[in-house]
């Protein structure tokens, strides 16, 4: 038992160093956790999550192709002009503008081009921009878990289906999306009159009556809406769309059984010979890609200079190495975390959302989260549904307010509402973060209780 402990301090400290680098050091440190493990302890190593790494790798690179064809910049001109129409709701409006940005692209990134837009409507209607902006920046990475392209569900996906339950795409959509917007909802509301008003806030009262800082608030606004959209890049957002569209086709295969004419009963998808969804969320997102550079103009060097390309590539080698790390600590110690856990589970599976949470303060990706805790959290004898019911909880890296889109959002909002806090957890994210997270995953359990009753109804007989 001691060495044990010993292992799993080895681990964590892996992670917390990582992550005071940001998550490409965390990823290659994990690695340096791995070779204590396996060169200093003898321990058998893990599985690389090879098959999660190829998918991402395909949906960022089709993803980057459509920023550099500049059709995300169409898409964030859409959301802009939907903004600044209505001014007066946009706490409620800036939230699902990120939200849905994210569902579709499939990474959080999309929310640096949108988020002063959102600062400077807020700050010149006279609305507290933090209101606006904390549940915008929080909204702008729940969407991950409502993606069908984000890694942590196609992971979700591919590890179910590896550990025996079959679950396509459409179905945890059918799940996360629900319960997120009611999740965002609630922490909109909760946003609404947060703060004090500008004109009653003696900080904002004393930084705007300094004419230098008054010019810098007011002076210049942040749009979109000037630059010039060819018909190329529009054509890039009905490809990506397109190809999002053909992956949830094929998933919905999946969902529609029909019989064989030897009397068996298989997936459609299974009767028509389609490969799995791994492999086809590959092929599509690369010929979307391909399609981008051939029709759109998508220049490959201006896709790989894109944040969205590099912060995908970077959480690939977070995910590579936080993964390999767990499953290596995870899978030498199997039997006595089953006698440890199994209690517990058994009684309280969805207490599994805890685990998620305190795992995703630490390593700031729901990807990788998913990727390291769900084989164990199979392992342990928890039922499927219940997993995909707490899935929104696999975002807890608001908690500690050192993720670059809350950094971000910070520097962008020029009011100075917006803040990180004298105590570090006292931050401008935490309520809206907390509010959503913990109302999207008893939502999203109630659902599958639903859902899946006659599931669970044979799990506790």
């Amino acid at each position: 038992m001691l060495l044990m402990i010993i292992q799993l301090l080895i681990v964590l400290g892996a992670l917390y160093v990582g992550s005071r680098y940001g998550s490409l050091a965390l990823g290659a440190i994990s690695g340096i956790g791995l070779g204590i493990l396996v060169f200093g302890f003898g321990m058998e190593p893990g599985t690389p999550p090879t098959d999660v790494i190829y998918i991402i790798i395909a949906a960022v690179t089709c993803a980057g192709m459509l920023q550099a064809s500049g059709g995300m910049d169409w898409m964030i001109q859409i959301a802009e002009k939907m903004l600044r129409k209505h001014p007066d709701n946009i706490t409620f409006l800036a939230p699902f503008a990120t939200f849905f940005l994210t569902v579709l692209v499939g990474t959080g990134h999309v929310v640096y081009t949108l988020m002063p837009i959102i600062c400077d409507i807020s700050l010149k209607k006279g609305i507290r921009p933090e209101r606006p902006c904390g549940v915008a920046s929080i909204a702008s990475q729940v969407g991950i878990t409502c993606s069908p392209i984000a890694a942590a569900v196609v992971s979700f996906v591919a590890i179910s289906n590896a550990n025996g339950y079959d679950v396509a795409i459409p179905q945890v959509l059918l799940v996360t999306i629900p319960a997120c917007m009611i999740g965002l909802a609630m922490a909109a509301m909760a946003s609404y009159r947060r703060g004090k008003d500008l004109d009653k806030d003696p900080e904002f009262i004393k930084r705007v009556s300094d004419p230098e800082m008054n010019k810098y608030m007011y002076g210049e606004s942040a749009t979109t809406l000037d630059k010039v959209i060819d018909s190329r890049a529009k054509a890039s957002v009905f490809i990506f769309l397109g190809a999002i569209v053909c992956i949830v086709l094929f998933a919905a295969c999946q969902m529609i059984n029909v019989t064989e004419p030897s009397g068996e009963t298989v997936n459609l998808a299974k009767h028509l010979g389609i490969p799995q969804m791994n492999i086809i969320i590959q092929i599509v997102m690369l010929m979307a890609a391909a399609a981008n550079i051939l029709f759109c103009g998508a220049q490959p060097k201006k896709a790989v200079a894109g944040a969205v390309w590099q912060s995908g590539m970077v959480a690939v080698v977070a995910i590579y190495g936080i993964a390999w790390l767990a499953d290596t600590f995870f899978g030498n110690y199997m039997e006595e975390l089953k006698l440890m856990l199994e209690g517990l589970v058994q009684q309280y599976p969805w207490s599994i959302a805890f685990v998620f949470f305190l795992v995703s303060v630490l390593i700031n990706s729901q990807g990788a989260v998913v990727v390291a805790m769900l084989p164990l959290a199979y392992k342990l004898g928890i039922p499927g549904p219940v997993l995909l019911g707490v899935l929104p909880s696999v975002y807890g890296y608001f908690f500690i307010p050192n993720y670059p889109s809350d950094i971000a959002t910070v520097n962008f909002d020029r009011s100075g509402t917006t803040i990180i806090g004298k105590y570090l957890l006292n931050h401008s994210f935490m309520m809206p973060g907390l509010i959503s997270v913990v109302s999207s995953t008893i939502i999203g359990y109630l659902i599958t209780c639903v859902l899946f009753s006659g599931y669970f109804s044979s799990f506790t007989a």
